[in-house]
Formats: structure tokens, C-alpha cells, sequence
């Protein structure tokens, strides 16, 4: 456990992984249809993230089918929002930047996240959702300068192509 308070969030209209500041991960399942589950959404993330001094989500993928876009950015727009509310500063990490920043390759499988965390960690997870929100804390971790374990280089240099936010009390 590190002790800073930064959550990994990979989001999810049906079951949206989370990695806490003390580094446990749960999925949050959501019930009810359509918009009941952004209401549900919301509130099971509003106590989980309040007070974090960062979130660090997955974004969303470049190519997506025209529903399933519309889905993930609804979500996407409920824990912004949300995230702004509470001010906590978020960054958004693609897919792609976060299998190259676990694995080495942007193109890996869930397996492969899986496999590196146990390596790097001794982990192992519920889901694949709570991996990936792993995945994302140690990303946050890593940016503030405080990893958890030591990464290669070109690993850790991945993270500069994610969108990170401007640190608090700096002005520009």
C-alpha cells in the first residue's frame, strides 16, 4: 500500500472496475436500465473517489461502434462530472498507452495484464476490470513519482502520451 490517495477507475456502463488508495479493487455492478445505472454509477463512485488527490481513467477507445460509443461516453460524462464536483483532478489514460505501460505492447490481451501484475506484484484480481483499474492506480502512481515497483524505461515513458492534469497550485 502506498499511502496516497490516487483510485484507478476503468469505467464500464455494466461493471466499472475500481482500484482504491489501499489498493484493493472491487467492480461495481450496476442494475436497473439506461440511465438508472449512470444514477447508480455515480453514487457507488461519489464516496470512493471524494478526497482522492488524483483519478486516473481509462479513456475511451479510439474506435467504437456507434451504440457502444454513445454508452461509454454517457459514463464517461457522469464521472467527469462527478470528478469535477468533488474536485478531484482526473487523467485519462488510453487503452492502448496503458497495455504498453503494463506489458511492454499496446496491443496486449487481458491476459497479459493479468500475467504482468502478478509478476510485478504478486497480484491477482476478481475481473479484468479490477486489473485494468489496477493497472491505472500504478499508472497515477508512477506520474506523481511514486511507483510502487520498477518498471523499464520505455514502459514508464509511456505514460507522457496520456492526458494528464495540471498539478495543484500551478498556474499554467
Amino acid at each position: 500500500m502506498s499511502g496516497h490517495r490516487v483510485v484507478g477507475l476503468d469505467l464500464s456502463m455494466t461493471a466499472t472496475g475500481v482500484a482504491l488508495w489501499d489498493g484493493t479493487t472491487v467492480t461495481v455492478k450496476l442494475k436497473g436500465t439506461g440511465d438508472q445505472r449512470l444514477i447508480g454509477l455515480r453514487d457507488a463512485l461519489a464516496y470512493m473517489v471524494d478526497g482522492s488527490e488524483l483519478a486516473v481513467i481509462e479513456d475511451m477507445p479510439a474506435r467504437l461502434q456507434a451504440n457502444a460509443a454513445k454508452a461509454v461516453g454517457f459514463v464517461h460524462g457522469t464521472v467527469r462530472t462527478l470528478l469535477l464536483d468533488l474536485r478531484v483532478p482526473y487523467a485519462a489514460v488510453s487503452p492502448a498507452t496503458l497495455k504498453a505501460y503494463a506489458t511492454g505492447k499496446g496491443n496486449a490481451d487481458k491476459t497479459a495484464m493479468a500475467i504482468a501484475a502478478l509478476k510485478r506484484a504478486g497480484l491477482e484480481f476478481g475481473d479484468d476490470n479490477e486489473c485494468d483499474a489496477w493497472w491505472l492506480r500504478m499508472a497515477g502512481l508512477d506520474w506523481l513519482g511514486r511507483p510502487e515497483f520498477s518498471l523499464p524505461a520505455a514502459q514508464r515513458d509511456r505514460l507522457i502520451k496520456a492526458t494528464w492534469p495540471v498539478p495543484k497550485g500551478n498556474p499554467s
